[in-house]
């Protein structure tokens, strides 16, 4: 049996090579994943919240993750209904909470960790959320390293991003890549179990749990769609020009700073270079020259403009 180590490296190196996975399921069978997804989940809060089974990370143990594994292996293992329960927001609302139950968190982790591994060296460098080593710092960085000159910021958020995911877009985004029908049907299963409120069952038509332990690395992968849309179609399409015209202001506020030296009057002097300090090199509103930049942090929007023909855009998020 391979370690766990080794399974992710070899994940990646397909993902970074843009190669499919054509045997994902099996990797399910693996017991070192349970662990090392174990060693992830048990010191988080969220391990000691009971789901709708009312099972916890105390109930961990060796022979439970023998009996998951068994039951993948017959293709009998069914995700358990997320227990529903509501938190404020900032604003007042109420945002829905999904709780798994641990036996599902345990299986959705080993799917994260999978999901990861793959498609992580395929992802987008303009996108920060739910990324290893990568945040609302990393995000904040790049707006301030790459955005200079900006002026001009849209901003969008897009409304109840986990919970409106199609989940037939979202099964067909992963079987391009994904080559292995028990997987997808896993997956599906997953999206699909549904959620008790009051105790009682309601479906999931669409989207997936707020609280799922692979609820973000899927919204990042259906995300992934709308990142390469901007990055090949819109970016391209909008950049202009390789230099803005010079700005005439500054070219006359320094020709007069020459006359006022060769005259001699250091106070003008003084005076036109504080002024020069102040004004760009090049046009700002050079019709011929204009840039969109563009940062996603999972899924709220912060586009911004540098003037009337130049743009840039940054995605962050409420997360």
């Amino acid at each position: 049996m391979q370690s766990a180590a080794t399974v992710l490296d070899v994940l990646r190196d397909r993902g970074r090579r843009g190669l499919p996975c054509d045997e994902l399921y099996r990797q399910l069978f693996n017991p070192h994943l349970y662990l090392l997804a174990y060693g992830r989940l048990y010191s988080n809060d969220g391990a000691m919240t009971p789901g709708a089974d009312g099972e916890t990370v105390d109930d961990m143990s060796l022979g439970k993750i023998g009996r998951i594994i068994d039951a993948l292996r017959c293709e009998r293992y069914r995700f358990a209904p997320v227990k529903r329960v509501y938190i404020e927001k900032k604003n007042g609302k109420l945002r829905p909470l999904g709780l798994p139950s641990w036996p599902d968190k345990l299986v959705g982790e080993v799917i994260r960790l999978l999901l990861e591994a793959y498609y992580e060296p395929q992802f987008s460098g303009r996108s920060h959320g739910f990324r290893p080593g990568r945040g609302c710092h990393t995000a904040l960085t790049e707006v301030a390293v790459n955005w200079t000159g900006s002026t001009w910021f849209i901003e969008g958020d897009l409304s109840d991003c986990f919970g409106s995911l199609d989940h037939e877009i979202m099964i067909e985004i992963l079987a391009e890549k994904i080559h292995d029908n028990r997987f997808l049907r896993l997956l599906r299963g997953m999206l699909q179990a549904g959620y008790l409120e009051d105790w009682e069952w309601n479906a999931t038509l669409s989207g997936a749990p707020q609280g799922g332990v692979a609820s973000p690395i899927l919204s990042n992968i259906y995300l992934d769609r709308l990142d390469k849309f901007v990055e090949t179609v819109l970016i391209p399409e909008y950049t202009r020009g390789k230099l803005r015209r010079h700005n005439r202001e500054y070219q006359k506020v320094q020709y007069a700073l020459l006359q006022a030296r060769k005259r001699g009057d250091r106070a003008e002097a003084r005076r036109l270079r504080r002024r020069l300090r102040c004004l760009p090199t090049g046009d700002p509103q050079d019709p011929a020259y204009r840039r969109l930049r563009y940062c996603r942090y999972a899924d709220l929007c912060r586009p911004r403009h540098k003037s009337a023909y130049a743009d840039s855009w940054i995605m962050p998020s409420r997360w």
